[in-house]
């Protein structure tokens, strides 16, 4: 994924927009491989309402530091699943003037979409499966596993 986005990105300096918290780890060993110059900025969101399903409605609650117009953004994802908070957060980051926007996603849970998305780089297509590790977490744990699990009931 790493080389694909530097063949694509050879005559610019992309900024990757790290997804907090989930996405970080991608985002650290993504960048490590990635052979052109670029830029990291970081963005949180909130996309519940309390309850335990996304509701696409995507809040800041931390934003960017660096001015994206004229830019082209790498937004960077843990996990892809229905689909809302991604397109929602386009939706917002377009309205900041970037020249370009794509996604990077580790993991694609195309089962779970509610809502079509373009994904430019994807690492992995997973079954409709709650997942945990790396990153990814239940209630805020277990976002230290040096991999990724499935959480069974």
């Amino acid at each position: 994924m790493g080389n694909e986005i530097g063949n694509d990105y050879r005559d610019s300096t992309p900024i990757f927009v790290c997804v907090l918290k989930g996405a970080y780890p991608f985002l650290a060993d993504l960048t490590r491989c990635v052979p052109v110059d670029h830029e990291v900025d970081f963005l949180a969101v909130s996309s519940y309402d309390g309850g335990t399903q996304s509701s696409g409605v995507v809040k800041i609650e931390k934003d960017l530091k660096s001015n994206i117009t004229n830019r082209d953004v790498i937004l960077v994802e843990d996990i892809i699943d229905s689909g809302l908070t991604i397109d929602n957060l386009m939706d917002l980051l377009w309205t900041r003037s970037p020249r370009s926007i794509r996604v990077a996603a580790l993991l694609d849970k195309k089962m779970a979409r509610k809502k079509d998305v373009p994904l430019d780089y994807i690492g992995f297509e997973i079954p409709n499966e709650f997942v945990l590790g790396y990153g990814l977490d239940y209630d805020e744990k277990y976002r230290n596993l040096p991999f990724i699990g499935i959480m069974r009931a």
